[in-house]
């Protein structure tokens, strides 16, 4: 769904690089195990609760940052380069 792969994506370019193992064990659990990707989007931005399973570190990264305090633009994924760019 377009909200979760532009939230996720923008997360993850943001985050995924100073991440933990742990931490990205934790991430790559909360975007493939649940069955509907509209929980996770939902859990985001608090709509609905978060189950103890997914609520975690990770979780609280993703609430704080679907909050968007610096009200940046978001309507698009990032391009793919940041992936191949030395940390």
């Amino acid at each position: 769904m377009l909200e979760n792969c532009i939230l996720l994506s923008l997360f993850a370019k943001e985050n995924l690089a100073r991440m933990s193992e742990e931490q990205l064990n934790r991430y790559d659990r909360l975007i493939n195990e649940p069955s509907n990707d509209w929980d996770i989007y939902y859990w985001a931005t608090e709509a609905k609760p978060t189950p103890a399973e997914f609520d975690t570190d990770v979780m609280a990264m993703l609430r704080e940052f679907a909050k968007n305090r610096n009200r940046e633009q978001r309507l698009r994924q990032p391009d793919l380069e940041y992936l191949f760019e030395p940390p």
